[in-house]
């Protein structure tokens, strides 16, 4: 009867495995009430398709940075992805968060615990005097040794989808915290491809300034000696020393700004500030990838911040079953088995073993408004999780948006401020002889040198933000264009 008794339990309990409470999961709509844009726009009359689309994370993006083709920028990408110390913490959480699945996955099989009885597994006591006479004479104790070696079996059934709602919650987690770290991946990667293009700007930007220097100096001794020969004036010295003096207070700050990017750039390869270096760069101007005139909307797929977004927003709705599972009875099957006697010699005879099986039924009561109170904040966290899902894909469409106009804008501004800066120095060139030649003050030479480093440092400036603008753009993308980094 025992066997025919557990045998039905178990087999209510397979009959019913098949429920779980809790609303099934579907990904909501990426933005609330609208229809998504057919099209991303670049700030020009060019456009670039846009699906629906999958979140696809775990799609390899690969070393996107080689585009660039830069040796010394592949070296710090290595650095970085082995030594950075935030990637590292995100590596940690994903750790943990796969042994919360383990965790939970433990949910489903029955616990088995040896010993650790409520009154130990050796145990001297005494009876009461006053207890029920039970064969002994009235008003007398008993006084006896008690050697127990049990075994304890338990297992929850799983009538209500409870664990496997614990378990559906735990997996989202784990795949959530892999996109994270491959978000992290992602944003250490960009952020020492800029702080790299940035050092290199700032290099040629020191170059500029310092070249200009030394060609203001040359004017400085000309002016002073053209003084001295009584063709020029005090206010010409003056201005010309005006001239070098404001370009060498310039240097300073370029300085601080390289020394504050190198420091920037070993900590995120996680090297001590003093013992890093950057290889010198030379005279090479780095190679500025050209986008493709129509991008894959597929590419946004590959953000791992979308895809983490999205996976939480599974997690909460999982926990949903979880609070409505607490509503029902939790059905238990408990067993013990093991030896006890009440003599060290007899402890493990078989006279002396013991067992016992049967269901445990617990129904919540009256809880004073926990499970409701539960119920909602787990159906108020999926409403969090929804809403920062579609604000990470409205930011994520901003961020292509933008990075596409930065790519088409900043082209355009490069080609003006390239042309500016030929009829600058045509200028220059001009001004300069006409000062020879004694027909102008040095004001003119002056006014034409200031303009000439004006546009060369903002062309150098421009060149760094087209670099820039590109990475954000793989970045915006989830990593790159071309199959080879996707």
């Amino acid at each position: 009867m025992k066997a025919v008794f557990i045998i039905s339990t178990l087999a209510l309990a397979a009959g019913l495995a098949g429920c779980a409470v809790g609303p099934d999961y579907q990904r909501p709509s990426p933005v609330a009430g609208r229809p998504v844009a057919g099209t991303f726009s670049d700030g020009s009359t060019n456009q670039v398709l846009w699906k629906i689309a999958e979140p696809a994370a775990n799609a390899p993006r690969g070393e996107w940075w080689q585009m660039f083709n830069d040796a010394e920028l592949n070296r710090l990408e290595t650095l970085a992805a082995t030594n950075n110390q935030n990637l590292a913490v995100a590596a940690a959480r994903f750790e943990e968060s796969r042994a919360l699945v383990g965790a939970a996955r433990a949910g489903f099989y029955p616990q088995i615990t040896v010993g650790g009885t409520p009154n130990g597994d050796l145990t001297r006591q005494r009876t009461s005097s006053n207890q029920p006479n039970q064969g002994k004479a009235a008003g007398a104790s008993h006084t006896y040794n008690t050697f127990t070696a049990p075994l304890y079996f338990g297992w929850e059934l799983d009538l209500w989808g409870r664990v496997r709602r614990l378990s559906e919650g735990a997996h989202a987690r784990f795949f959530a915290a892999a996109d994270d770290l491959e978000a992290a991946r992602l944003g250490v990667a960009a952020e020492v491809a800029n702080d790299y293009f940035l050092l290199r700007s700032l290099e040629t930007e020191h170059s500029v300034i310092t070249n200009t220097i030394v060609a203001y100096g040359r004017s400085l001794t000309l002016t002073q000696n053209r003084r001295r020969g009584g063709v020029a004036s005090d206010l010409d010295v003056a201005q010309a020393e005006t001239q070098l003096h404001s370009a060498e207070a310039q240097l300073p700050a370029i300085q601080l700004n390289l020394v504050q990017t190198r420091n920037a750039l070993a900590e995120l390869c996680g090297l001590p500030a003093m013992n890093f270096t950057v290889a010198d760069g030379g005279a090479q101007s780095n190679q500025i990838p050209v986008v493709p005139s129509i991008l894959p909307a597929e590419l946004l797929e590959h953000r791992p911040d979308i895809a983490s977004a999205e996976r939480r927003m599974a997690a909460a709705n999982a926990d949903i079953g979880v609070a409505k599972a607490a509503f029902f009875p939790a059905v238990k099957i408990n067993g013990l088995a093991g030896f006890q006697s009440v003599n060290a010699g007899s402890w493990f005879d078989w006279p002396s073993r013991l067992w016992a099986v049967g269901p445990n039924l617990e129904l919540p009561l009256f809880t004073g408004g926990l499970n409701r109170a539960q119920l909602a904040m787990t159906r108020a966290a999926y409403d969090e999780n929804v809403a920062s899902y579609r604000q990470t894909v409205l930011g994520a469409f901003g961020d292509v948006e933008n990075a596409l106009a930065a790519q088409h804008l900043l082209a355009e501004e490069w080609d003006a401020e390239n042309a500016a800066l030929k009829a600058a120095r045509r200028g220059l060139a001009v001004s300069e002889n006409r000062y020879k030649a004694g027909l102008v003050t040095y004001l003119e030479v002056a006014t034409a040198q200031a303009a000439a480093l004006t546009h060369e440092r903002t062309v150098v400036q421009l060149e760094g933000s087209r670099l820039a603008a590109t990475v954000n753009l793989v970045k915006a993308l989830g990593g790159g264009w071309t199959d080879a980094n996707r």
